[in-house]
């Protein structure tokens, strides 16, 4: 009825006023000389964008500031009407009218223009039955109420105890998993993942069962899981971050949008390895039957499957890996000034052979030295990584350094029990094992980002990975929170060995899914929080990060260098993010054909965003979950938490949902079957 009286009360035509014009960013790309790129590296000067985001920071003051974007919208690169206007919808329905009479040729893909505003509903939903639409529209009413988000699972569980399996199933079908999730497994997802590719959408598969265990279980594995069995030492120069704390042990906590893993046992990380396996495969499947518009060069297939290294091993093997990371920056500082990853100090081994000139001719200085990874610019590293992740390595043994001041070797590590060593070695196994499977399959690898206690272990891992395989194309891809205070600096690192190791570099940019978390367990633990202090530095951060990878691009393209060594996916519900890197692509000439950016969105989430860039040729993926309907009521469960949490997305959608379910009824459309001609890019 709800629906019915929003459809009655809707005007024929809806009339726009348009706000500001589009402001161009006031910012240019500088295009430096090739020899000026290849010398400078991570220190040229990068460009900064300016603009809203709907995800966004707790202010220092403690206000907070949703990631919805519920706050008014700050200057932006590109600010467009919300509202659909009466021209839009003459544009799209003229457009469509003219496709149906005069079709794209046979084997011909179809291209659409894009309008940036993101008001087209026919461009948004013509992927979608109208049965579709209406429960759409429903989702979406329910997300809005704040008392049925707050108490879904309690509901979940009681409508399914009601109802019984089978009615419940059914229920949920109709409802919140038809909307939010693809299909029960591999193959009764197919027809979706062919509809999409049909409208010029890519998918990310994400096998989304998830363990629902209670807060004591969750506390109770992680704080087992995160301790050696030889004691939690917390030696002198130890780092409280990288410890457990049984507080914030359970890793759920204020966290809707990022699925968690709880470790058990190393059977289970099998599991987790060979359900991440099923996913590359399925994913090469449907990549496969696709069609190609061309070849699709250094690329080649499009499918993505995204994985979490917490989910292929023991939590504290990360933490215990991430603070021996942290540790060596600093003992580099200390020794020679500066901030930052070791690579950026610019040293060479003669200069590390003179601050330990004092030590004489010590045995075990030349040996650490002689392990030092370095390049002719310099020290990449102080440990050998290669080895590391090609398994055959002791942590224990690896991660000392000489004391300056006496020559005694200096463990930055507690030592490891001989079976947990081997399970350090497992989990690399597995990851090598999935990395190669998706090499051999031709699939990408995303790897998600997680907490900052374990991230400095996960990016060092995964760029370990990019040098081992992204030999030829990208292979595997980081993910970068764009919330935190490092994130440009990280990436400009990152971006920095890639170049000097001659590998192919693949970034996620996302906003975030642990701020609170973070914000809340930095208080506790008494170190420095992490988070950006406000919405408009986040904001500035994802532009400015962008804008220095795209820079890079840039650059590689002016020297007739492969520009799809650097590839990109921006990974954001943020229709200004998205409006700044089209622009950002416009202003530097980067097409869509160079296949260096995409973009990235949920399933269930802002189509309007992600089938309009598809269908205008644009690289644009949806993130597919898939699973049984009852193993899958966490992720369907935190699907509307975050639907909560952004409702003046949820606004908008509605509203062009309407749009679109009143057009199809006055023009007798009732019975539309979707059947798309594009070709994903």
């Amino acid at each position: 009825m709800a629906l019915l009286r929003s459809l009655s009360a809707q005007r024929t035509a809806i009339s726009l006023v348009y706000g500001r014009n589009s402001n161009k960013s006031s910012n240019s790309v500088a295009v430096a000389a090739c020899r000026s790129f290849h010398q400078r590296g991570s220190r040229s000067t990068s460009i900064a964008g300016e603009g809203a985001a709907s995800e966004s920071t707790r202010g220092v003051n403690g206000a907070r500031f949703l990631h919805s974007g519920e706050r008014p919208l700050q200057a932006s690169t590109l600010v467009q009407p919300e509202l659909v206007s009466s021209e839009t919808l003459k544009r799209s329905m003229k457009q469509e009218s003219s496709q149906e009479k005069n079709p794209s040729p046979a084997g011909s893909p179809q291209r659409d223009p894009l309008d940036v505003s993101f008001n087209d509903p026919i461009a948004a939903f013509k992927s979608k039955t109208t049965g579709e639409l209406i429960r759409a529209y429903l989702v979406y009413m329910i997300c809005s109420s704040e008392k049925l988000v707050e108490h879904n699972m309690t509901l979940m569980k009681l409508a399914r105890n009601l109802l019984g399996q089978k009615l419940f199933v059914l229920l949920m079908k109709s409802s919140f998993y038809g909307h939010f999730v693809a299909g029960e497994n591999r193959h009764t997802i197919v027809p979706a993942l062919e509809r999409l590719r049909s409208f010029g959408v890519k998918p990310i598969l994400d096998y989304s069962v998830e363990e629902d265990i209670t807060q004591e279980e969750a506390e109770k594995r992680e704080v087992e899981s995160s301790v050696s069995s030889a004691g939690d030492k917390k030696e002198e120069g130890s780092m409280p971050q990288y410890h457990v704390d049984k507080s914030f042990a359970d890793r759920r906590y204020k966290v809707s949008s990022a699925r968690t893993y709880f470790y058990l046992n190393e059977a289970t990380c099998e599991r987790n390895m060979e359900i991440f396996i099923k996913c590359l495969e399925a994913v090469s499947d449907d990549d496969r039957k696709a069609p190609r518009a061309v070849a699709t060069g250094a690329t080649f297939g499009t499918g993505i499957t995204a994985i979490k290294l917490t989910a292929l091993g023991r939590p504290q093997l990360l933490l215990q890996l991430s603070e021996v990371i942290m540790r060596t920056r600093k003992y580099m500082e200390d020794m020679v000034g500066g901030q930052g990853n070791v690579l950026t100090h610019h040293k060479t081994i003669k200069d590390l052979e003179k601050y330990y000139a004092t030590l004489g001719d010590n045995k075990d200085v030349k040996e650490f030295l002689n392990n030092v990874t370095s390049d002719k610019e310099g020290i990449l590293h102080l440990f050998p990584w290669s080895g590391i992740v090609d398994e055959d390595s002791q942590l224990s043994d690896t991660f000392r350094v000489p004391d300056p001041q006496t020559g005694q070797m200096r463990r930055l590590i507690s030592q490891i029990p001989p079976k947990e060593e081997e399970m350090f070695r497992n989990m690399i196994r597995r990851l090598n094992t999935i990395v190669k499977a998706a090499a051999d399959l031709d699939v990408r690898i995303m790897v998600d980002a997680e907490q900052t206690y374990f991230q400095p272990a996960i990016s060092r891992i995964t760029l370990e990975m990019m040098r081992k395989y992204n030999k030829d194309k990208a292979i595997v891809f980081n993910t970068y929170q764009c919330y935190l205070r490092e994130t440009f600096r990280e990436v400009n690192t990152d971006l920095e060995q890639a170049k000097r190791q001659n590998f192919y570099f693949g970034a996620k940019l996302v906003r975030g899914a642990y701020m609170d978390q973070e914000r809340d367990r930095a208080k506790s633990l008494g170190y420095p929080d992490p988070v950006n202090p406000t919405f408009e530095a986040t904001t500035e951060m994802y532009h400015k990060t962008l804008s220095e990878c795209l820079r890079r691009i840039k650059l590689m393209k002016d020297c007739d260098d492969d520009a799809r060594k650097i590839g990109i996916m921006v990974a954001s519900h943020n229709e200004d993010t998205v409006r700044f890197a089209i622009q950002q692509m416009k202003e530097i000439g980067i097409s869509p054909e160079d296949k260096v950016i995409c973009f990235g969105q949920l399933l269930g989430m802002c189509d309007y965003i992600t089938f309009p860039l598809g269908q205008a040729g644009y690289s644009a993926y949806k993130y597919i979950p898939y699973g049984p309907v009852e193993e899958v009521l966490p992720y369907l469960s935190r699907r509307a938490q975050e639907n909560k949490g952004v409702l003046k997305k949820i606004k908008k959608e509605k509203r062009l949902l309407l749009s679109e379910i009143r057009r199809r009824l006055m023009r007798g459309q009732l019975f539309y079957k979707p059947k798309g001609n594009y070709v994903p890019i």
